[in-house]
Parts: structure tokens; sequence; C-alpha cells
């Protein structure tokens, strides 16, 4: 039931000193000198206020445990885990008691076990609901928290609700600190919290829903362009990947097309805010280009060649060309979104950007369950691991390859250590026509309980090809799905070479049969 794609940030970003209900105090953050301004929390107002800084995002339709442990008699902030409330009240048990076993469980592997917890639930009120009805109405789901952390032996000291522009304390029996009616939040960034953060460089990012909004495909009249774009370029981009020579001209092309466009989005005019910035970005990019780019990427060493934009000058426009691509995987493409998503992921997690690259590796396994890629970085990324390793591997193949001569020209990349590798001499194989599949847009159900990946089926080394649709008269052979040219080889077991790459990751090996945890 875990939503993988929402574990948030480091697990050190604040201390707590004597933490009690009677009396909190809070330092925040924590990697500051003493020299240094620092921010007190002594009350639940404090407590609330606090919660987007210490995620880095505003959270909706959220439970939100937050781990607390001792140090040198001061508490600290540590591990933080978040899950979408279940739409289900039967399923809310489950929920909290896997949210505080798996953020106890993922504290103590880094060495560190939590001593008290502090939980959120926020809501905002269905039509014709109140804030302090939703406070009622997640009561139980509240009580269920405290019994599961308790049964670990590890108290929550407080358990707030919000919603409404409110909070509720289900914990203070106050009526003078926390009235029945809630007490208003304070305008976002206008507390001494607030102005804190923003001196410490601690960003709030918004919401989930409006990063997501930034890679999901468009539903407008030009979506329907777009799809055109696609149904006309798969058919001879299919044609010439089967051929060897041909796909490594498609390869070619793919790549050296999407560096003319990430130069035209580095020299493209600022604008402010993130909507803006999406909508120029569109407008920069042309729907046979996007198709062209789409359609390319599926195939494996294609992708794995643009991963090796993650970082310096490129890295920005490279990410800005993955969001954008992934915008444009749209009607009966949207399976073709795993790769710019699996891409955009790794650039934000490469420069940085957990919350970022959580989501879109999240998305890219809703787009295809079975993307191996997605998996292995998604697992990387939620287990704290460095880039560096992936990195390090990016560089040596990038250089290796750009030292004998007749080699790919600049901008061709290989993610060799992130996942296997392209069998020395590929096969191609066309797939059997297959009707179509409802295609999903995210890696959860509608009450926020992420869909389990399908096991990895072994398949054909080489790429894999689907039959394009055929023009407008409705006749398609078989029941074929569109277009499509997705590189699927050793996705499913350990076919072709196998290489050691920097960090001990093994190319070539399978990968892992579920997500990792998405406790912090």
């Amino acid at each position: 039931m875990t939503n993988h794609s929402e574990s948030t940030g480091p697990s050190d970003n604040g201390d707590i000193e004597g933490f009690e209900h009677s009396g909190r105090t809070a330092r925040f953050p924590d990697d500051q000198s003493r020299d240094e301004p620092q921010v007190t929390l002594r009350t639940p107002a404090e407590l609330a206020d606090a919660l987007p800084y210490l995620l880095g995002y505003r959270p909706e339709d959220s439970i939100v445990l937050v781990a607390l442990r001792d140090r040198d008699g001061r508490g600290r902030f540590g591990g933080r885990a978040r899950l979408g409330v279940p739409a289900n009240p039967d399923d809310w048990a489950a929920a909290a008691g896997q949210l505080a076993h798996g953020l106890v469980i993922g504290s103590e592997r880094r060495g560190v076990r939590p001593e008290q917890m502090v939980a959120y639930l926020c809501q905002e009120p269905a039509p014709g609901e109140t804030g302090r009805d939703v406070m009622e109405r997640l009561r139980p789901l509240a009580q269920r928290l405290r019994v599961e952390c308790g049964a670990l032996d590890v108290p929550v000291v407080e358990a707030l609700c919000v919603s409404a522009g409110r909070f509720w304390s289900y914990v203070c029996d106050d009526r003078a600190c926390c009235p029945a009616e809630g007490t208003p939040m304070g305008l976002p960034g206008t507390s001494v919290l607030a102005a804190a953060a923003t001196y410490a460089g601690i960003q709030v990012r918004g919401t989930l829903g409006e990063l997501r909004a930034r890679l999901l495909p468009r539903e407008n009249d030009v979506a329907l362009e777009q799809e055109a774009a696609l149904d006309a370029a798969a058919v001879p981009l299919v044609t010439r990947i089967l051929d060897d020579a041909g796909r490594s001209e498609v390869a070619q092309e793919t790549l050296q097309l999407a560096q003319r466009v990430m130069r035209r989005l580095a020299e493209a005019r600022p604008v402010s805010g993130m909507a803006a910035e999406d909508l120029r970005d569109d407008l920069l990019l042309g729907h046979d280009e996007a198709a062209t780019m789409i359609l390319g990427l599926q195939d494996r060493t294609t992708r794995d060649r643009a991963a090796e934009w993650m970082e310096g000058d490129e890295a920005a426009p490279a990410l800005r060309l993955w969001r954008a691509l992934a915008r444009r995987c749209v009607g009966s493409y949207g399976e073709h979104a795993a790769a710019p998503l699996t891409l955009a992921g790794w650039v934000a997690w490469s420069t940085g950007d957990e919350l970022e690259a959580r989501e879109a590796l999240a998305m890219a396994l809703g787009a295809d369950p079975d993307y191996l890629f997605a998996r292995l970085l998604h697992q990387a990324c939620n287990e704290g691991l460095d880039p560096e390793s992936v990195r390090r591997c990016l560089r040596a193949e990038r250089g290796g390859r750009e030292a004998p001569k007749g080699g790919v020209p600049d901008g061709g990349k290989q993610a060799a250590g992130a996942a296997e590798r392209e069998p020395g001499d590929p096969s191609p194989a066309v797939r059997p026509p297959l009707g179509r599949r409802r295609r999903t847009r995210s890696g959860v159900t509608a009450d926020g309980v992420p869909r389990r990946p399908r096991a990895a089926r072994g398949r054909e080394p080489g790429t894999k090809l689907v039959r394009p649709r055929t023009p407008a008269s409705g006749e398609r052979p078989g029941s074929a799905r569109p277009g499509r040219a997705r590189s699927r080889a050793a996705e499913g077991k350990g076919v072709g070479r196998t290489g050691a790459c920097a960090g001990g990751a093994r190319t070539g090996d399978h990968g892992p049969k579920g997500a990792a945890s998405d406790s912090e």
C-alpha cells in the first residue's frame, strides 16, 4: 500500500529540545552553526507550520509520520514517511501499520531507531464537509497510528489534522491552545519559520499534484495533433529500427535532435513559475520533433546514451526536455512515457532533487511496471544511495566510446551502471500483436495505494516492436497497438554481456522484484 514515490528528504534536519507535550521546543534546521539564527518550535501551531519545510512540499490527502530521536539530551527530527489516505476506512489499519513499521525499520537500517513520533493527517473537505468533519472522520486513523507506533515502543507525542486552512490536535485537550473549532494556519511563507527556512535554503515546492502535472500527458486539442504525429512517425521509424544499420542511424538522429532541442531550451528566455516554464518549453518543441524523440528513446541503447546528460550545463536543459517529452506521450502512447520519465527521474536524482526523482520514477513504473531501468533507479533513490557511482559508470562509458575513431557523435549516451547492457549482437524481435490495454498515468490507484508491479517477464534480446496503427480507415493488422519501438533486451532476465560498474553494480543482472520502501 506504500506510495513509494512519496518518501521524503534527508533524515536529519531539525532539533527538538526536551520534546514533551507540555513544552515543545525545536531548532530548525539542525545543520546550522551555533552563531546562525535558529527557530524554536514549542506549540502544535508551530509543528503544523513546520510540516511543508520538513517534507519540501505541501502534502495533500496524506498520512505523514516524522520520527524524533534524542541527541545529547535534545530531540532531533529523524526520518519521514508518507502515504496517501486510503479511501476505504477498512484499509486504515493496514496503512497505519505499514507506515509505522516501514519508518521504524528504515531508521533502524540506518542505525538510528526513532524514540518518538509526530503524526500528521492532511486532507481537504469533500463537498458538504467542514474541516472539523474531516478531523472527526479521520480520528480512528489517528488512533490507529498511535496504537501501531506504540506497539513498536515508539510513542506518538503529537498527532495533528490539517484541513481547510486549520489544524486540530488529537493529543492536546487544552481548549486554550487547541480549540474545538480548530486553529487557523498562517499564510504560507509569512511565519518566522518560513523566513528562517528561506535563509537556510530550504524550499517548499508547492504540492505533489503540481509536481506531477509537469510530467503528465496533456489533455487538450494539441494532444490530438501530437498523437497524429506519433502515428505518422511510427511506421517509418519501426521499419528502420528493424534493420541493424537503420537502428544505428535512428539512434544517432534521435540523439542529435535531442541535442539541438536542448540548446534551444537553454537559450530560451527565462520566465517565472513552473506552469509558465512548461508552457514555454512546450511551444519550443514541435510535434514531429517530439514524436521522433519519443519513439527513438524506446530503443534501450539510445535511452542509455541519453542518460549521460546528467550533470553540468547539460543537466538542466535535459531535464526540461524529458519533462516535455513525457507530456507529449498522449492518448494511446501513454506507455511510451516510461523512457522520458525515467530519464527525468535520473537527472533529477543526479542533480540532488530526490523529490522529483521519486515522483518521475514512480510515474515511469505506472506507465510500464516492467521497466527495469526505472525500478533499479527507484530502489536506489529510495534507499538513499549515492548517485555518484552511477555517474562514474556513465562517464566511463562516454569516455570509452568517444576515444576510438568512428565512435558515436557527441551526445551519444549509455547508462551502463543503472541497467543491464544491450546484447552485443542485437537481434530485433517483433512482439505479437495485442489488443489495446488500458494505460495508467501514475503508479497509484484512486485511493492512493500503488499498483504492484507485474513480475518481469523474460524477453527476447533486441528491440521490442509492435506494429503501428494504420490510417483512419480503422483497419489494423490483428488488434495491434499503436506504433512502438521499445527496447526491452534482457528486461526481465540477464541476457547479453555483463560487466563491472563503479560502486559494485553489475550490468546484466536481474532487477529487484518490487519497489523499495518509502521510509526515510
